[in-house]
């Protein structure tokens, strides 16, 4: 725990957005002591621009990555990775532990400046609100990670007591969060009053859509989950103390949260699919200026991010291998690709309008919107025309046949080179709280009414050029509406770092994560005995016969059961062993 204790360094820092006027200049505030700085509203307000680095974007920061993110290695992706094998093991350190410290540390200096500033209050509260936002944000990230875990609310040194104390549980933890969210909420600015200068800062929507994401994770996990994962709190874990469920209390504030994001926040839909060939969900996310994409559109006709982190091509660019990672690492699975429904709304093994796997365009016809979004050719941006024989092939990058294209930049390798990419990073959007509404209401009601499904999931379905889904229609063709609504979840934010979550949230990761993963199918197609584009020596695993939209044919296997033992363990992270040498008081998880 000696590693949470740093000092704090208030670094020169850009308040991105996407003029160059709202970048501020500071001047570098290392050298200045916690009582020499806080003078000024000013000053509080520079040391809160610091916080916004701080959320897992495009640029590394203390060594976190993206690239640890991104739904890598889940079900819905074909290239393995450890994690969704199960292959988690404890190690010496982590820095997704020691890092959230670092700065739930620099938020509480803030604080306690805020305590004994003698000027006028009102004139910090925003960031003081801030500053209880971000700690929420970083112990929301801790208790993802490793469940129950030290509160951290005060400037500590290295003989505060409380480095050495137990884990809170994460019924605890996750009061405190709740509680900093529910008083930072009212002091946040709405976003329609925040100058133009000042955009980027944080606003009452983006907390309370985040709220509304903390309470629907914690009340499913709650439902789902429950206490399989806390230990006793005497030999492993960090214990029970909840003695009620806080599942219907949460999901009932969830709903609330977000239908006033909804209604009150002045977000839309970004959805420019009659001058982008129905493509918007693929320009949405490399959207830079009026050369990312082929109507010209840039980042000022974005109103669909509520938070983000802000990049620009001449004043902060991404700086990692953007495009080129995400077109394997990101590429899909056969299960994710047989998830997208046909026109009609119905699943490929339902609907009559699927046309197979014959040649390699024709499952991307009658599809969802997204699928030719999100997975076309990488060589070319084109999209998959029937007849043609190889649209990326089985091997290339990914080994599945795919290639992924969300977050790749239009035209990559001559409008963007690998390393400067810069498209915002959404941290929330309102896609999510559309979701996040549907989710609570099935959770709390066992049902939810088409008036609800139109304010919300059917929103997205009709930019995704899918009919709008009614409980009729669930019933008439023997479908499932909870199912359908975590179908939406999972292709609406693809790659946005959710899945991992939501599978152990709903309690179904061993299930889902333990199949085969799978690429293109092979049996009856183009690609069967054609050894120009399908070489079977290159696929140490040959092919298994799996269900498919006609039927059960044989397709890639890319990693067979056989490799994979995902545990209700793996739901959460092994507890850093050298933390544990140093506090012996903290309990490692269950099993590890």
């Amino acid at each position: 725990m000696k590693n949470i204790v740093t000092t704090l360094v208030l670094s020169s820092v850009l308040l991105f957005s996407s003029c160059q006027s709202d970048y501020l200049d500071l001047d570098p505030l290392d050298v200045q002591t916690e009582a020499a700085y806080f003078k000024t509203p000013a000053d509080f307000k520079a040391a809160s621009n610091d916080f916004y680095n701080k959320m897992v974007s495009w640029k590394a920061i203390n060594g976190s990555s993206i690239y640890n993110f991104m739904d890598f290695g889940t079900d819905l992706t074909s290239l393995a990775q450890e994690e969704g094998r199960g292959n988690t093991v404890a190690t010496n350190s982590d820095i997704y532990w020691t890092n959230p410290y670092k700065y739930i540390r620099a938020n509480n200096i803030l604080l306690k400046a805020a305590e004994n500033y003698s000027g006028d209050k009102s004139a910090i509260a925003q960031y003081v609100a801030a500053a209880k936002f971000f700690r929420a944000w970083h112990h929301f990230f801790l208790l993802k990670r490793f469940g129950g875990v030290p509160i951290v609310t005060t400037v500590v040194d290295i003989n505060d007591e409380s480095l050495y104390g137990k884990r809170s549980s994460r019924y605890e933890v996750m009061k405190q969060i709740l509680k900093d969210l529910s008083e930072a909420i009212p002091d946040l600015p709405l976003e329609q009053n925040i100058a133009a200068a000042d955009k980027g800062h944080l606003n009452k929507w983006a907390a309370e859509a985040f709220k509304a994401r903390v309470l629907l994770y914690e009340a499913t996990w709650e439902k789902y989950v429950g206490t399989t994962t806390d230990g006793d709190g005497v030999t492993t874990g960090a214990g029970t103390v909840e003695v009620a469920s806080n599942t219907t209390a949460y999901l009932q504030e969830a709903i609330a949260l977000a239908k006033d994001v909804m209604g009150n926040g002045g977000y839309e839909l970004w959805n420019y699919n009659s001058v982008l060939n129905n493509m918007s969900m693929c320009y949405l996310f490399n959207l830079e200026d009026a050369g990312s994409n082929p109507a010209g559109l840039d980042k000022s006709t974005n109103k669909e991010f509520i938070l983000s982190s802000k990049y620009d091509y001449g004043l902060l660019q991404g700086g990692i291998n953007l495009s080129h990672t995400v077109a394997s690492r990101l590429a899909p699975s056969r299960k994710f690709m047989d998830m997208f429904l046909c026109t009609d709304g119905l699943p490929v093994d339902k609907s009559p309008l699927f046309k197979g796997y014959v040649k390699v365009g024709d499952e991307y016809q009658n599809r969802d919107y997204r699928l030719t979004s999100y997975f076309v050719d990488i060589n070319t941006d084109a999209v998959p025309v029937s007849g043609a024989i190889k649209l990326f092939g089985p091997g290339g990058d990914s080994g599945s046949g795919y290639a992924n294209r969300k977050f790749r930049s239009y035209k990559y390798g001559t409008y963007r080179a690998a390393n400067t990419e810069s498209p915002d990073y959404p941290q929330i959007r309102l896609a999510e709280v559309y979701l996040i509404y549907a989710e609570a209401l099935y959770e709390l009601n066992g049902a939810i009414t088409d008036l609800e499904l139109n304010q919300s999931i059917n929103l997205i379905r009709g930019r995704a050029g899918l009919p709008a889904l009614t409980n009729a229609f669930v019933t008439a063709n023997n479908l499932n509406m909870l199912d359908e609504i975590r179908r939406e979840r999972a292709v609406e934010l693809f790659g946005e770092n959710t899945r991992y979550d939501d599978l152990k949230r709903w309690g179904i990761a061993e299930q889902a994560l333990n199949n085969p993963i799978l690429g293109s199918v092979i049996q009856g197609t183009d690609y069967e005995g054609n050894t120009a584009v399908y070489k079977p020596a290159l696929y140490p695993y040959g092919e298994l016969s799996v269900a498919t939209g006609k039927g059960s044919l044989r397709a890639l296997l890319l990693d067979p059961v056989g490799n994979r033992n995902f545990q209700r363990k793996h739901y959460l992270f092994p507890i850093p062993l050298t933390q544990m040498q140093l506090n012996t008081k903290l309990l490692q998880n269950p099993q590890y």
